[in-house]
């Protein structure tokens, strides 16, 4: 993700200085124990983004969708709302959670849209939640609940049919249509 260093502005780790930088920021999230890193990859079988399930509390059947990190090739695309869904769906038809939380900064904008776009919630900010990148960062945080699921997978399912793609590839509705 050379020369797009806007990517890494809101998350903890990155942007960095070279290939081994970046080889070792890779190598600690696959050692990770706290979280639970997918890549993403493209038809031609290149890795194109990152994200992960973190925060999980088993017992309160509690987890987050986190650590987000789409290339350009991914943004906006079919496939980056296929990441989430698919994502979405093990989260509550496989493991049994009852919440499905994601949280960002408050400064986020893409972030906050893609959230909503997805079918989560907004819930509000924790004001200066954490330090990140030695700055006060307000964590805005979102949800969906199992309750919820059915008619958001109905909404995924839908978009991404290949009746909604017309034959250059572009979307015929939003996600976010009914």
């Amino acid at each position: 993700m050379r020369g797009h260093d806007a990517i890494w502005a809101y998350l903890p780790a990155g942007p960095f200085a070279d290939q081994a930088a970046f080889d070792t920021y890779i190598g600690e999230c696959e050692q990770n124990k706290d979280r639970i890193f997918y890549a993403v990859i493209d038809a031609g079988g290149r890795a194109v983004g990152i994200l992960s399930l973190m925060e999980i509390r088993p017992a309160m059947r509690v987890v987050e969708v986190g650590h987000i990190v789409y290339s350009p090739a991914l943004q906006r695309t079919p496939l980056a709302t296929e990441a989430q869904y698919l994502l979405a769906r093990y989260v509550f038809e496989t493991l049994g959670y009852r919440r499905y939380e994601w949280k960002c900064n408050a400064l986020n904008a893409p972030s906050h849209r893609a959230a909503l776009r997805y079918g989560f919630v907004l819930e509000g900010n924790l004001r200066q939640h954490m330090i990140a990148k030695g700055r006060n960062r307000d964590t805005t945080y979102f949800s969906m609940l199992d309750s919820e699921w059915p008619a958001r997978r109905a909404v995924f399912e839908r978009w991404l049919a290949p009746k909604n793609f017309d034959r250059d590839g572009r979307q015929k509705t939003r996600l976010g249509d009914k």
